[in-house]
């Protein structure tokens, strides 16, 4: 252990000896797991080895682009047998990847869309520490570098957004940039605000003053039981070794906290299509967001479906909810391309 972490820590256990009167046990734990992650935190690789995903692959054997930072980010496209009729940009949620929407790329290729996405920046088999970023607006910055190469490469075709859960923020903050170059955004369980009853001010204030001293503090994961009600698909989940199992850091939910703020700022002036997708019994994404974004944003051309019953991630939720929103999304999307050429 070199001399500037040992102090790190040092300074980490005095302070916990200092607060430990005031705090309640369970920060306490949090502390102490903070102290072990960073004792057994991994060395830096050394300067000049080749660039590997995560899980050790090269880059030269991926589908990748690399962003702005240099970093690489892992690439997935699916493809229609014949030209497209449009391009749709997929952005995963938080600490899943873009391989989970195999299933909803895989029917839209039928109808002649091209899909297309990329694990955002500490995610899957991109590059990046895992699920954190120094400013959520890397996110959007790198989504529109892809969605600028896709257009490049077929001109003139109409171009779509679906997001999830926090791919459904990077969709609206990407869409908000742009918005003359989008036809649409689909936007399954999106984050729009935080749930009021997790973000109370004196958590707020808490985990600003811990983002301040402790950044990469853990504040727990995500539970994926509340994912999807399929138990299949919770063991999916689980299994994926591409999702992130890991805490929360602090910081990284400061990011989101941030983004959320951002979205409510920026909702009244919105006046581009949307559809908003949404199960009542999300506790992953407050619907209660879905519904400010309705209501408040200009756009003419907006729907809100709320699905009964369902959890967070409605395309993999119970089998009849996900071939409900395949079908919604998918003929939304249909409805709003132009007509084929003779």
């Amino acid at each position: 252990m070199n001399e500037t972490k040992t102090m790190n820590v040092f300074a980490t256990c005095m302070l916990v000896a200092v607060v430990s009167c005031w705090l309640s046990s369970d920060v306490l734990i949090l502390l102490r797991d903070y102290i072990t992650e960073t004792l057994n935190s991994p060395a830096m690789p050394e300067p000049g080895t080749p660039r590997r995903s995560p899980q050790g692959i090269p880059y030269d054997d991926l589908p990748h682009i690399i962003n702005a930072d240099g970093q690489h980010l892992f690439c997935r496209y699916w493809e229609p047998e014949v030209p497209p009729r449009a391009l749709v940009f997929v952005a995963h949620g938080a600490g899943e990847h873009c391989g989970a929407y195999n299933d909803v790329a895989q029917s839209l290729t039928k109808h002649l869309l091209l899909l297309f996405a990329h694990d955002h920046v500490g995610h899957g088999q991109s590059e990046g520490e895992r699920m954190n970023v120094k400013d959520f607006q890397i996110f959007i910055r790198d989504s529109l570098q892809h969605i600028s190469i896709m257009r490049e490469r077929h001109p003139n075709l109409p171009v779509f957004i679906i997001g999830h859960s926090m791919g459904g923020a990077i969709s609206i903050l990407t869409a908000c940039e742009r918005p003359q170059d989008f036809a649409g955004v689909v936007l399954i369980a999106p984050m729009v605000q935080m749930n009021p009853e997790s973000a109370t001010p004196f958590r707020v204030f808490l985990a600003k003053l811990l983002c301040h001293m402790m950044p990469n503090l853990s504040l727990g994961t995500i539970q994926s039981k509340w994912v999807s009600r399929d138990p299949k698909q919770v063991a999916a989940y689980d299994a994926d070794e591409l999702n992130y199992h890991g805490g929360l850091k602090v910081s990284f939910g400061m990011q989101l906290m941030e983004a959320a703020n951002r979205i409510q700022r920026l909702i009244p002036d919105i006046t581009w299509p949307f559809l908003l997708l949404h199960g009542d019994v999300d506790k992953l994404c407050d619907i209660s967001g879905s519904q400010l974004m309705y209501d408040q944003a200009k756009s003419s051309d907006k729907t809100l479906k709320i699905y009964e019953g369902a959890y967070h991630a409605l395309h993999h939720d119970l089998p009849d909810i996900a071939e409900a929103t395949l079908k919604e999304l998918t003929a939304w999307i249909l409805e709003r391309l132009p007509a084929p050429s003779v």
